[in-house]
Parts: structure tokens; sequence; C-alpha cells
């Protein structure tokens, strides 16, 4: 009995402690919580659970702006670090360098910084391909989708009620993309010549480079071969062809985009592996370090710009993945057959035979932005986007980082550098800072108005040569206000109104290019010249097609 007092005893005390704590606990908690527990006595209160959980959601939301911008600023510290780390790897040609004296640094300046201390090579994806995994922005997407609905039906409905029936035939498409077995026959010669004579150059050149007593003007002499292959094999050549069989706008695009990219392709070759023959012939290393042809014609197909000898693949390739990206390029150039079906062909043809004014030329700026927005849009999207991946899948092509998220940019700097990264690190590392080297850290202005200037004169190149007139209208936005904003808009620029100004400017930059590409090219069609001279060909028809009209 005593045992069972014990016993008891013991239950009993425990039991007050445990409620003693319990109703400690309960002093603890919030009031709202005290008062659901009362409230609800054992029984689930709904009305009152609900109310707690939107407080919660609340709290929640709340929270939610301060967590992602901590997030933000660690992960922009870590990016930053990063990147300083690489830049201070890619400025030292090794991880000691050894202190040189005055007379030493001529020595050191010929010695270049071997391939691997340029651009970094990794397997990641397409900004866009991340992007529309959230649905938010897949919807944009689908908008666009819609909006071309849109253009599709209009065309059908304005044709039905002239003609009395459906017209689907596509005239401006076959138009443009005339004569395709002379593009064809065109390409051929230049990718066959690409592979063949670089690549034959730097091979006879590498093989007798260790042995030769003349080391300078087997150089030169090589050096001189294959300038005079790019400026006439691939320079003039492709450029004959395209304005003396007359080729079609979209046709000429073709060619000489080619042209360009064969250019940059077989110098990356050149830049990249001559530093590797000098390098192995001081160290007296052997074999010469000469790449397979195989991993040179890797190369000329890759989606990119810069040499490598490997680069990072994937295991497998994924066939639906291509054919949804080489489909979704053909409904782009659709989506842009119908913005000049409807947007600007009525508006330039019927404004071409019109009195010149200002206020018309306000007005065609204008009513040109949009067109103009939607082809950038689709160009981006078609090329460096669709384009790019299929080829990058379909090779196995890992490093998918062809843009950056060029549409938040601040500035025009930043705008630069994330709109086309396979042509900014070719510009980059070939141009910039291959200038720097040559000239002396100093002159970082000057190499940047260098490359300012060539990029320019290319892409004005471009234009003259595809339309069969020279109109600097891009040349001098580029070259021009380019330069101006990209010391005005520079990366100090932060914040949505930047971000704001830079696309007000971007959107007036493309209405301007619409407006006055289109405005010559029907001038030149109104108002054509009988024995039109060289001078014809540089002086705009625009200015005075109006006047004699």
């Amino acid at each position: 009995m005593a045992g069972e007092d014990c016993v008891r005893k013991r239950q009993s005390g425990s039991a007050t402690t445990y409620r003693t704590s319990e109703n400690e606990e309960m002093q603890r908690r919030p009031e709202g919580e005290r008062s659901f527990q009362n409230a609800s006595n054992g029984r689930v209160d709904v009305d009152h659970v609900i109310t707690r959980k939107m407080q919660l959601i609340a709290e929640a939301e709340q929270l939610k702006p301060a967590f992602m911008k901590e997030v933000d600023s660690h992960f922009t510290e870590f990016v930053n670090s990063l990147v300083a780390k690489s830049a201070l790897l890619d400025s030292s040609s090794s991880l000691f360098p050894a202190p040189c004296s005055e007379k030493d640094l001529p020595k050191a300046k010929i010695v270049r910084a071997p391939p691997e201390h340029g651009k970094i090579f990794t397997a990641r994806r397409s900004l866009l391909d991340e992007l529309f995994e959230v649905s938010h922005i897949r919807t944009i997407y689908h908008m666009f989708i819609a909006l071309l609905i849109v253009f599709i039906l209009s065309t059908l409905l304005v044709d039905f009620i002239d003609e009395g029936r459906l017209v689907l035939g596509f005239d401006l498409l076959v138009f443009v993309f005339g004569k395709f077995p002379v593009v064809f026959c065109t390409w051929l010669y230049m990718f066959s010549a690409t592979v063949i004579v670089p690549y034959s150059l730097f091979f006879q050149w590498a093989q007798g480079y260790c042995s030769s007593s003349h080391r300078v003007i087997r150089s030169l002499f090589y050096g001189m071969l294959l300038t005079l292959f790019q400026t006439v094999g691939l320079g003039l050549g492709p450029t004959y062809v395209a304005v003396s069989y007359a080729l079609p706008p979209a046709s000429r695009f073709i060619v000489i985009l080619e042209q360009v990219r064969l250019v940059m392709k077989a110098h990356s070759f050149v830049r990249e592996n001559v530093p590797r023959v000098l390098s192995s012939v001081k160290e007296k290393s052997s074999p010469v370090p000469v790449p397979r042809i195989t991993q040179y014609l890797y190369f000329l197909f890759a989606p990119t710009l810069i040499y490598r000898d490997n680069y990072p693949r994937n295991p497998t390739i994924r066939w639906g993945y291509v054919a949804t990206k080489f489909a979704q390029v053909l409904g782009s150039l659709f989506y842009a057959y119908y913005i000049f079906v409807r947007l600007c062909i009525p508006q330039f043809r019927n404004s071409s035979q019109e009195t010149f004014n200002l206020r018309g030329l306000v007005l065609c700026i204008f009513n040109s932005i949009l067109p103009g927005v939607l082809i950038l849009f689709l160009v981006f999207f078609a090329f460096l986007h669709c384009w790019l991946n299929a080829f990058a899948e379909m090779l196995r092509f890992a490093d998918r980082m062809f843009y950056k998220d060029w549409w938040n940019s601040t500035s025009y700097a930043n705008y630069y550098r994330t709109w086309n990264v396979v042509v900014h690190d070719w510009l980059y590392y070939y141009a910039y800072r291959d200038f720097l080297w040559f000239f002396g850290k100093k002159f970082k202005a000057a190499a940047m108005l260098s490359v300012f200037t060539v990029s320019a004169a290319v892409h004005e190149y471009v234009l003259s040569v595809c339309f069969g007139y020279f109109y600097p209208v891009l040349f001098c936005l580029f070259a021009c206000f380019g330069v101006v904003f990209n010391f005005i808009l520079n990366d100090r620029r932060k914040g949505p109104i930047w971000n704001v100004i830079m696309w007000t400017s971007l959107f007036l930059g493309q209405g301007v290019i619409i407006c006055l590409y289109s405005q010559e090219w029907y001038a030149r069609q109104y108002c054509p010249l009988e024995n039109p001279t060289f001078l014809d060909y540089l002086k705009p028809r625009s200015w005075s097609c109006h006047m004699q009209m």
C-alpha cells in the first residue's frame, strides 16, 4: 500500500508539473493562438484557421522582397569576386611571374598570353531556356504568338475583302530568298576554302618554323599569304558574286554574314595557335602542337568565334529540341514577313511618293518604332537563341551563353557586352586586348574607340552590300551616338530610370533605321538612274527623289 501511495504521489506530481509547464507555455504564446485554443476547445475553428493562414501569407510576402534582395546581394558579390579572380588570372601570363627589368620589357611584350588565359568555356544553358520554365515569362512568349495570329488573320481578311478569295502566296519571301543555287555554291566555295587554306598555311608554317633559319621572313611570308586569302578569297570574291549576280537582299545577307563569320573564325584559329607554336619552340618541346583537322572542322561549325581544341560537350543530342528550334526560326521568318506586309510596305510605298518635309519624317520615324522593335526581337530570338542553340545541340556544344540579360541593361556599355556575347568575345580578345597588348594599357579609350569603329564599319559594310546602296545611317548611330551613350550611360548608372532611358533610345534608334533605310529603298525603286556612277551609289537617293516627283 505504501508503494502504491508513492506511485500515486509521483503521478500526481508529474501531472501537476505538466499542467504548470503547459500553462506557462500558453502564457508565452501569442494572444491570437491562445484565443484560438480557448475558443476551439478541441474543435477546429475554420474561420480562425483561414484568418491565421492569411496573416502568415501576408507576413511571408512582406519578408520575401528583403529575402530576395539579400540573396541577390550575396550572389552578386560572389559572381563579382569570381569575375575579379578570373580577370586576375587573365592579366597574368603565369601564376608566379618573374620580375623583369626595364631592358626585358620589350622581350616580355612579345610573349602573348596562352589561349587558356582567354575565354573559359563551361557547360551552361541559354538564359531564355531557363526563363521559359517560368510560367509568367512563357506567357509573354504566348503573347507574341497571339500577335502573329492577329497579323495572319488581318492579312487574310484584307486579301479576302480586296480579292474576293484567300491569297496564300508569299511573294515577298520568294523574292528575298531568290537565286538559292548561287547562294549555295558561293557558300560551298567559302567554306571549302576556309577549311583548306588557313589550316594548310598554318600547318606548313608550324612544321618548318622550328628548323628555319629565317623565322621572321618565314612568318611574314605565310602571314601575307593568309592576309591575301582573307582579303581576296573570302573578301572580294563573295562580294563580287553577290553584286554581279544581283542577289536579292536575304540571299545577300546569307553570303555576306557567312563571309564575315568565316573570316573571324580563320583569324581566331591562327591567333590562338601561333602563340602555342612559339612557346613550344622556345621551350624546345616536341612535337609542334598543331591541332587536328577534325578539331578545326568542328570549330567551323561550332556556335563560337573563339577557337579551342576541345569544348565542353553534352552526352546526348535532343533531336526534338533541335526540331523545335528550327521550327521557331521558320516561324520567325513568317513573323517578319507579316510585319513587313502589314506595317512597313503600305506605309513606305505611299510615303515615298509624297513631298519630303520635317513633319512627314518625324511621323515616319515614330510609325516605324513598332515594326523596328519587333524586328529587333525577332533577330535576337531567331538567330541568337534558336539558330545557335539548334547547332549547339546537334554538335553537343554545352556552353550556350550566346547572350546575357541585355534587356535589364541600365547602360549601353552593359548592353553592348550582353546583346551578342559571341561577337563581343571576339572583339574583346582579338581587337580590344590585342590593341592594348600592342600599344599599352594607357590607351584603353583609344582601344574602345577603335573597336567601335571597326564594328560600325563592318555593320555598315553588310547593310551596304545587302541593300545595294551606301546610306551610313547605322554607322552614324553606332559610331557617333553609340560611342557617346557608351560614355554617358556607363556602368555607374544604376536604377530603373536608366533602363527606361536605354529602352527609349533603343526604340528611337530602331525607328530611325527602319524609316530611313526603307525610304531609301523605295526611292531607288521609283527614281532609278540609267547610267549610275560610283558617286550615285554613295549619294542618298531619297533626298532628291521626292523633289523630282
